[in-house]
């Protein structure tokens, strides 16, 4: 139990999510008042996933897994599974988007929502979050980002320096996650721009990337990769146990996130092309140019967008 009630510590991701979860409050208070019911009940629910989502945030930031990821590198694989699979599925889920908007003082919500839309002021802005929402960009980043911090030289620089471990480190494991699962999961008013074809297949392809990774660390390495793990004050387990242990934790939690969410693609694929075969084709013999992977189009492939 001490384990559980001890070692809880401070960190900035608590008083920025504090900030946004209040930001978000009032902007979902000022749209319930002006919309039906039934939509307001559903921005209520949504808003549930949300804040389930900062929890997640926290736990992983504030408790003692933060503090046991400092001793053991198994630990801070745990971290590094919540902050890109577990938070962010829970924040697009949630789609905070609207309230967060809508919580700018007076009619600065709907003004804003217009100027980032449409205003020759946004036009940078729009480019560039419309460059990074783009499923093959989403997809890419999200890769990128988990085999860039598991480079020693970069790990061991953010288990080093505070700031860099919080701010760059935890901020873009949470930020790539977030652009990755806009990809699969509604989140309005934000579409799914990534057709079901190329969702299975950006899902096959980051899973083949963690089981890379952890076959690196855990099977094809003699030695840990990590020198701030060795000798650690108090810690018997070995660094290079310790990080089979992780690896070990990696390659089963990419199957425990891709697994479900390859059937339920496939399930999709499916329905729209009506047997098993067409869709196995779909996946395996389309290729990227059939399945719009780059293109604008790519709602042409079936894909519902998600609407609230």
């Amino acid at each position: 139990m001490s384990y559980v009630i001890r070692h809880w510590s401070f960190d900035p991701f608590l008083v920025v999510a504090i900030a946004v979860a209040g930001w978000h409050e009032i902007g979902l208070r000022r749209l319930g008042r002006r919309s039906r019911p039934e939509r307001a009940r559903e921005r209520r629910r949504r808003s549930l996933l949300f804040y389930a989502g900062l929890g997640v945030l926290l736990i992983a930031v504030l408790s003692p897994v933060d503090y046991w990821a400092d001793d053991y590198f198994f630990v801070h694989m745990i971290q590094h599974l919540l902050l890109m699979f577990a938070a962010p599925t829970l924040i697009v889920a949630g789609a905070p988007w609207q309230p967060l908007l809508d919580a700018l003082p007076g009619g600065l919500g709907r003004a804003a929502t217009r100027g980032v839309l449409r205003g020759a002021w946004w036009r940078p802005v729009r480019a560039a979050a419309g460059a990074a929402l783009r499923p093959w960009a989403a997809v890419v980043i999200f890769n990128v980002v988990m085999l860039a911090w598991h480079v020693p030289a970069l790990f061991d620089l953010a288990e080093r320096n505070g700031a860099v471990h919080v701010w760059l480190m935890h901020g873009s494991f949470l930020a790539a996650g977030v652009l990755f699962w806009l990809q699969f999961i509604g989140s309005p008013p934000l579409r799914i721009r990534m057709p079901a074809a190329s969702q299975a297949m950006a899902l096959l392809g980051t899973n083949v990337v963690m089981w890379v990774l952890a076959m690196s660390m855990g099977i094809l390495s003699s030695r840990p990769w990590y020198p701030v793990y060795d000798h650690v004050p108090g810690v018997t387990l070995p660094p290079f146990a310790d990080q089979q242990i992780g690896a070990g934790i990696l390659w089963v939690c990419g199957d425990f996130w891709a697994v479900p969410c390859m059937i339920s693609v496939f399930r999709r694929l499916i329905d729209e092309d009506g047997d098993v075969s067409s869709a196995i084709d779909r996946i395996m013999g389309g290729g990227i140019a059939r399945a719009g992977w780059a293109g604008r189009g790519s709602r042409a492939a079936g894909q519902p967008p998600g609407r609230e």
